[in-house]
């Protein structure tokens, strides 16, 4: 992919990585769609540096769900190598907590790859 990505092309990104996250294909995303720098960010905590360092997070994470129960983008936007995306996710720890989140993504890219990604949520 070029050096300046389109708007058209970071849809079909977008979309892509939605269609992977709905299979819970979420490690196979890591390795796809993230530059290896990249750095994910949840609210104001800081932000986790490096590919390999954030699949090892997610992976963690996903070492606690039991049953995804859905994911559902309700808003989508963008830019000039910059994408934003409203979701409603909900799933079952292994403990068998329900967990509620709604939250905005806003992610950085370039070259077809995600550089920052930030959640923003309630904790």
């Amino acid at each position: 992919m070029s050096t300046s990505t389109t708007s058209s092309n970071l849809q079909d990104r977008l979309e892509d990585l939605f269609s992977y996250i709905r299979e819970g294909r979420i490690l196979d995303a890591i390795n796809e769609f993230y530059a290896d720098d990249a750095s994910m960010q949840d609210n104001s905590l800081p932000p986790t540096v490096g590919r390999e360092a954030n699949y090892e997070r997610e992976k963690q994470f996903l070492s606690m769900v039991k049953e995804w129960k859905g994911f559902e983008v309700t808003a989508t936007g963008v830019g000039d190598d910059v994408t934003f995306y409203e979701t409603v996710m909900d799933w079952v720890t292994t403990d068998d907590t329900p967990v509620h989140v709604e939250q905005v993504v806003i992610a950085k890219w370039k070259n077809g790859k995600i550089t920052h990604e930030r959640y923003y949520h309630q904790s």
